[in-house]
């Protein structure tokens, strides 16, 4: 059986490619206006509830732009057929990760160069524990003061029995 990419799988990808396409400041304003906390809807640009889509939540953090295609893929993703609706948790929270995801790539983050910061970082570090630099203090006990143990010692074999004490 051929390896079928899964239907939802291919919207959030066909979601994704409409917001590379997007301008970088509508894709901030964007996930600005999403966290804002108004309404996210589907289906429509505005509800009689005060619901606003995306696009027009963008258009009120500062990026005035019109988009249709990113209006047709987002509601070919939320699958709102014909009718209005309010979006879910799980839908809002894909698509400020798109979102999210869409602008660090065109930030120019370079995750594998992070990565290998960070390894160096551990490795480093791990090296100073091994060789630790600096001095390492010792202590001489003055004659006649001995530690007591937690039990008797038994010279011999270097065994201790719990109550006992050793000292000399």
């Amino acid at each position: 059986m051929a390896r079928r990419r899964h239907h939802s799988s291919r919207l959030v990808e066909d979601l994704r490619l409409t917001i590379d396409c997007l301008p970088t400041s509508t894709r901030r304003a964007m996930l600005d206006g999403v966290r804002g906390g108004e309404r996210i809807i589907a289906g429509a640009y505005v509800d009689g509830e005060g619901g606003v889509c995306p696009m027009l939540a963008a258009h009120r953090a500062g990026a005035p732009t019109t988009f249709l295609s990113f209006a047709r893929a987002w509601d070919r993703f939320t699958r709102v057929g014909r009718g209005v609706r309010h979006v879910s948790p799980r839908e809002l929270n894909i698509l400020v990760g798109q979102l999210q995801a869409s602008l660090l790539t065109e930030a120019g983050v370079d995750l594998g160069r992070a990565i290998e910061e960070h390894r160096e970082v551990v490795a480093r570090r791990h090296a100073r524990a091994a060789d630790p630099a600096g001095e390492i203090l010792v202590r001489r006990l003055r004659p006649g003061r001995y530690i007591s143990s937690p039990g008797r010692v038994n010279i011999t074999s270097g065994t201790t029995h719990a109550g006992d004490t050793f000292s000399r």
